[in-house]
């Protein structure tokens, strides 16, 4: 076994990792590092001391990041035996990745279905996977590999990454730095044996930095002599220059054989010497190249950097002619991705037919989940293109694809170069749109976002008025969002765009409630109609207080990402169930759906929808939990904090802060949260003296609720209205219409209401009995401050709360309510395993745990605890 000179902290850091594996403790773990500082020979000696491990490999290459899965497919290729036994859907999403069969594919799918492919191989032995050269994988195989990275804890799966830049994604990190100088003397020493000059040696120490690879390469490529010119470049620069002065020793056809090897990393030496025939080049050329290459069963460089040098060294003209016949020699039908690929860098000039090809492959990338790889296909085509006009399509094209993988300044720059390209006028509209986007997912930009978007509007209002709506429409949802409403609702009045929403929206904001409520009451009734735009009508709902479309919306979403596969769409539609089901009192079902949430962020890189969570805390009443969420949320964030907070206050009977919260709230009119924060603030303002503020908030409810004519509206509005009037008839009312909803915190918070105002009344008896209806709901859904207010006014009365057992969610983490809830309606590990991202092994583990805080032994007694599955 090869013993590394300065590296046995490293080697004692790898080999716990594999140690750890092998008891079924998984992790992973990236080497970071300059080029030659010891990454690959790390990653050789810990594959040859893995004994008893199955060891896979895979290494990232720079002229491959742009197809889709290559290193995936690079890595798994040996394991792909056990394709049959993974869940139907996780095998078809990599026989897709991998170009086994076609369909269109969920990304993250591929991630959950990888995981399964390592975790199946793992059953009979351990398993250590390897991937160098990691900053060069193709985007959908670093994300993949990330997700399963981060949840192999439970498997006996050891994963390292050697990478040039820190960190992997949020992985553990190892940086490597240079050697000291007793250790790069060693070194050094060991590669020179014949006598060296004092200041030849200070010399090459000096200027390898103490790089392991520049200290072995520079003897080798410049001789005694030439080391003792010295060497004026940085280390890395050093190592590669070594290799192309190797190059250039080598006979024409040997260095036109590596420039083909070079060209294409996928290591098929079927597909090599195909390629070197058409070249005329012969087979003992690969005698001449073997110390840089070797021509097994797999083509395999050196070290990554002997593959960049051979590539980059190489005349343009030759790395064309390699890439042409590689393109030649790659089969159209099974592989057209990457003979497109090969195509698109033999060409010296525009050339539609290769232009086109590329085009195609983007599309498959596409469907494949291959977003980045979607994205370079176009921006390669776009390149090549001759005409003007499709160029400009093209280069739009490759935006939008950039701005959907997250290269927020590559689509900055492509969308600047369509801007000075002449578009017409409907090209002219996309980059508008396409700005607007930019503009809105980085929170930055010269201007709002709905002013790109209101611009594109008004490009389009003659020649494609449809179009023209939709952008209104667009522009809408985004303003309610960034509270930037009112100068697209004067644009769109002045536009004149005839839609049922943009009208509604019109009337609402200039006319208010009452007029827009005809229109309001079956566009919110069609709740299909909010598929493209849910945010819009979700906080629609919620401004009018009707439970019933708040509640549809949001199910139809989830459900339209379900059925979609998406990973945009099914987020948004879980946040949105996860907050109806709070505002109904429903807390598992809620913690249930930001646990899916949250998973599916995690998986996916992005950050997790805070609002349901916020939500969730002020109802529930933790006042620790909900100011630790409160201080942790971004700006966006501050009105549903300041509607929260006045929830909680109130809960907790600290009306002063209420007051102010809700004040806050109300003041900034934002359609939605404005609305759910009048009753806090009419409640607040009755118990602080200020009847004129109640007043006026009530009023506004009154408008809103009855515009939506809901059930959920109308009692909040009926018990607000009591508390402001001391109206027994009002509280009477609330009652009534909450008895006829699904909103059981807020029928219990009416009874709380009511029975405070009976006590203050002095009708103590009648009191007791609404507080008591009201403690024991408050109590059995989990709202603990309202549940704590309830108790202290029956003590008032002469009646003492009865004593609150815990709740099983409150034992439990949301994903482990979210995995006690699937298992009690039946789920198995691999089905919870599926919804939640996990390894089954890993939901196993979450099952101990969650039998060991409930005092259970058994699934049938998880199945028999109603408030689990409740």
């Amino acid at each position: 076994m090869e013993t590394l000179v300065g590296r046995e902290a490293e080697t004692e850091r790898l080999d716990a990792l594999v140690e750890a594996a092998r008891q079924g403790r998984g992790g992973a773990l990236a080497l970071c590092g300059e080029p030659g500082i010891g990454k690959s020979a790390l990653l050789r000696r810990l594959a040859e001391s893995a004994s008893g491990f199955l060891v896979i490999q895979a290494s990232g290459a720079e002229f491959e990041t742009e197809l889709p899965f290559a290193a995936l497919h690079q890595l798994c290729v040996s394991l792909l035996e056990h394709l049959d036994e993974l869940p139907p859907p996780h095998r078809r999403a990599l026989e897709i990745a991998f170009g086994l069969a076609t369909g269109a594919l969920d990304p993250f799918m591929v991630g959950v279905g990888t995981l399964g492919l390592l975790a199946e191989a793992a059953r009979k032995r351990p398993l250590l996977c390897l991937i160098d050269d990691a900053h060069w994988l193709d985007d959908a195989s670093a994300k993949a590999l990330a997700f399963v990275s981060r949840r192999i804890a439970d498997e006996p799966v050891a994963v390292v990454f050697a990478t040039r830049e820190p960190g992997f994604g949020t992985l553990p990190g190892l940086n490597l730095g240079g050697l000291r100088e007793s250790e790069a003397r060693a070194l050094l020493a060991g590669a020179v044996r014949a006598p060296l000059d004092e200041r030849v040696r200070d010399r090459i120490l000096a200027e390898s930095r103490g790089n392991p690879l520049a200290l072995l390469e520079l003897p080798r490529s410049a001789g005694l002599a030439g080391m003792a010119g010295g060497f004026d470049l940085p280390a890395p620069s050093v190592v590669e220059q070594s290799f192309r002065v190797r190059l250039a020793q080598l006979p024409p056809q040997a260095r036109l054989l590596l420039t083909v090897a070079a060209a294409d990393p996928v290591g098929d030496p079927g597909l090599l010497w195909r390629a070197a025939e058409l070249l005329g080049i012969e087979h003992a050329s690969a005698a001449e190249a073997a110390e840089l290459v070797d021509f097994g069963a797999r083509i395999r460089f050196s070290h990554p950097l002997a593959r960049s040098a051979a590539y980059t060294a190489a005349p343009p003209e030759e790395r064309r002619r390699a890439h042409a016949a590689l393109a030649e020699a790659t089969d159209a039908v099974a592989d057209p991705d990457r003979q497109a690929w090969h195509r698109a860098h033999a060409a010296v000039g525009p050339d539609e037919e290769v232009a086109a090809a590329l085009e195609r492959s983007a599309a498959r990338a596409q469907a494949r989940g291959g977003v980045a790889a979607a994205a370079a296909f176009l921006e390669r085509a776009a390149a090549l293109t001759p005409g003007s006009g499709p160029r400009i399509e093209r280069v739009l094209a490759a935006a939008e694809a950039k701005l959907s993988a997250g290269a927020f300044d590559i689509a900055a720059e492509l969308l600047t170069t369509a801007g000075t390209a002449s578009p017409d006028r409907p090209q002219q509209a996309r980059i508008d749109l396409l700005r607007g986007r930019l503009s809105f997912v980085r929170h930055r930009g010269d201007e709002r976002p709905t002013a790109y978007l209101l611009r594109a509007a008004d490009r389009l209002a003659d020649t494609d008025p449809a179009w023209s709506r939709e952008c209104y429409l667009d522009a809408m949802e985004i303003g309610v969002l960034i509270g930037d409403l009112d100068p697209v609702v004067q644009a769109a009045r002045t536009a004149g765009s005839k839609d049922p929403v943009l009208e509604c929206m019109i009337r609402l904001t200039t006319q208010g409630h009452r007029a827009a409520a005809d229109l309001l009451r079956p566009i919110l009734a069609d709740e299909a109609g909010w598929s493209s735009r849910p945010s819009l009508g979700f906080m629609l709902a919620a401004e009018l207080w009707t439970y019933g479309a708040l509640r549809g919306i949001a199910e139809r979403v989830t459900a339209a990402g379900r059925e979609s596969g998406s990973f945009h769409m099914l987020p948004i539609g879980l946040a949105m169930q996860a907050t109806a089901a709070a505002h109904a009192g429903e807390f598992g079902a809620a913690m249930e759906m930001i646990s899916e949430e949250e998973a599916i962020a995690e998986a996916t890189g992005a950050a997790p929808l805070v609002y349901p969570r916020i939500h969730l805390a002020a109802l529930r009443g933790r006042r620790a939990e909900a100011f630790e969420l409160f201080a942790n949320v971004d700006s966006r964030m501050t009105l549903s904090v300041q509607w929260a907070a006045a929830v909680l206050h109130n809960g907790l009977g600290n009306y002063q802060a209420a007051l102010e919260a809700a004040r806050t709230a109300v003041t900034h009119e934002h359609l939605g949260m404005s609305g759910l924060a009048l009753p806090e603030l009419a409640e607040a303002a009755v118990r602080c003296g200020k009847p004129d503020v109640a007043e006026s908030a009530t009023a506004d409810l009154r408008e809103r609720t009855q515009a939506g004519g809901d059930a959920w509206g109308l009692g909040v509005a009926a018990y607000a209205r009591a508390l402001v009037t001391g109206d027994e008839e009002a509280y009477l009312e609330a009652i009534d219409h909450l008895d006829g909803s699904r909103v059981a915190i807020y029928r219990a918070r009416a009874h709380l209401l009511y029975g405070e105002w009976l006590r203050r009344q002095g009708r103590r008896r009648e009191a007791r009995e609404l507080l008591r209806v009201a403690h024991e709901a408050l109590t059995d859904i989990g709202a603990e401050a309202f549940a704590e207010r309830a108790a202290g006014e029956l003590r008032a009365t002469g009646e003492h709360a009865r004593s609150r057992s815990s709740q099983t969610a409150e034992r439990l983490t949301m994903q482990e309510v979210h995995i006690a809830r699937l298992v009690a309606d039946g789920a198995t590990s691999k089905e919870v395993a599926a919804t939640l991202f996990l390894s089954p092994r890993t939901v196993d583990a979450h099952l101990r745990n969650i039998f060991r805080k409930l005092g259970l032994t058994s699934r049938k007694q998880l199945r028999d605890l109603p408030d689990i599955r409740g």
